[in-house]
């Protein structure tokens, strides 16, 4: 049986047993058996190495294939009884979920990092800029050479691999801005759905693999952040502040608030399209800032570090569940379409920047490994990779490299992303 017969079959079997789960619940079902199922599998280890967190994207990516079968199986939309009424609503959801759970991982990190962000700035500014230009430059430059050389690639097409293979949104909406006449427009989004898996998986297990490879003592990886952590107490006894609530929800609540009212800014940018931080990099901004100084006024700004970490990690599962289903509507039709190779130019714009980013921190500029490894998860605009360096050392202090060092990726790769839409193929 073909992989679409055994996906109807599938649809089949669930119209019949979830007849009596509907709507939004449909969805909630699915999105807590996506979780259950990659949690499972992210237990497989392979000598010391596990997908963790991230199984879970591959469990959505697969899932994501499914429900695009469930709209024009047996001549109407939505065949499982329950979906509410289309795709396009399906999809609705989904990106909500995905939305939900990015601005939760990037707040909770943000005001976790955000005690030791400014020193470790501080320390490393020059390194965290020089790397993050680099490794956007080496991504940009591996897409120019694809573009040019492959034959029938047109920048449309590459573009939007580079926007999958670094995992960057803002890019891919900066690609789609510049080239919305062009009759290749479609080719953006099969790009970024093509390349966007091993963007996630390859960078995790990247950041998983280096340390392994290197046979260091983790324990004294982790010693080498802790000087970055240090805080100098005062002589006088701390001012009793007003919280919002026992937890800190609340602060955590206006941290994200003015975090996405920071991140809708609109900055122009030449050619007429505009830059914005969006809801990775508001969030993320705020809550640094709001976590270093931990409190305005007399209101206390501090957020319990359980719920932190609780956050932190629903969050992501929540990222990974809505990013595997988008792109895994497309995954399978554009393997038949474009073949096999295409996948390779992907990888190679993921590779390439990983391992030049890397080699450069480690020779050059000599960072620690857990800041060099942090960085490259913010230069390759990773947060699935942050989540699963954070997991692997044991220490959530490497996202302050990450916060430092994605800003200028940010910056960088959408401004890449729109010069790269004028590089012509020369191949034929």
């Amino acid at each position: 049986m073909n992989f679409d017969g055994f996906s109807v079959k599938l649809i089949e079997f669930l119209d019949h047993y979830l007849f009596s789960i509907k709507g939004t619940t449909l969805v909630l079902f699915f999105m807590f058996a996506i979780i259950a199922i990659g949690y499972l599998i992210g237990k497989i280890n392979v000598k010391g190495v596990s997908l963790g967190t991230a199984a879970i994207f591959i469990v959505a990516l697969v899932f994501g294939h499914f429900k695009g079968v469930t709209v024009g199986y047996a001549g109407h939309e939505g065949c499982i009884e329950g979906w509410a009424g289309s795709l396009t609503t399906i999809d609705t959801y989904f990106k909500m979920i995905q939305n939900m759970g990015l601005v939760l991982f990037v707040t909770s990190v943000g005001l976790i990092a955000g005690p030791t962000f400014f020193k470790n700035l501080k320390k490393n500014a020059k390194s965290y800029i020089l790397l993050g230009a680099l490794i956007i430059l080496s991504g940009s430059i591996v897409t120019a050479l694809v573009t040019m050389f492959v034959p029938k690639m047109t920048s449309a097409m590459a573009v939007g691999l580079m926007s999958g293979s670094l995992t960057s949104t803002p890019a891919f909406a900066a690609a789609q801005g510049a080239l919305e006449d062009s009759p290749f427009y479609g080719e953006i989004a099969v790009g970024h759905a093509v390349a966007y898996p091993f963007g996630v998986i390859g960078v995790v297990l990247f950041v998983q693999i280096i340390p392994r490879l290197l046979k260091v003592n983790m324990d004294e990886e982790r010693a080498k952040l802790a000087p970055v952590g240090e805080f100098e107490t005062g002589k006088g006894p701390a001012p009793k502040l007003f919280e919002l609530d026992k937890f800190g929800l609340g602060a955590f609540a206006l941290t994200l608030m003015v975090g996405l009212l920071l991140g809708s800014i609109n900055i122009p940018l030449p050619g007429g399209s505009t830059f914005s931080l969006g809801a990775t990099g508001g969030p993320l901004i705020m809550a640094l800032i709001f976590g270093h100084f931990g409190r305005i006024g007399k209101m206390s700004l501090k957020v319990k570090e359980h719920l932190l970490s609780i956050f932190q990690e629903f969050g992501l599962v929540l990222f990974l569940i809505g990013a595997g289903i988008e792109g895994g509507a497309e995954f399978v039709d554009t393997l038949k379409v474009y073949g096999g190779l295409i996948f390779l130019w992907g990888a190679l714009i993921t590779l390439v920047p990983l391992l030049v980013g890397f080699f450069f921190a480690r020779k050059v500029l000599k960072l620690s490994l857990l800041n060099n490894l942090g960085s490259i998860t913010g230069g390759m605009t990773s947060t699935p990779a942050l989540g699963a360096l954070i997991q692997s050392t044991g220490t959530s202090n490497v996202a302050s490299a990450y916060a430092a060092t994605y800003p200028i990726a940010l910056v960088l790769v959408v401004l890449a992303s729109q010069f790269l839409t004028y590089i012509p193929n020369i191949a034929g």
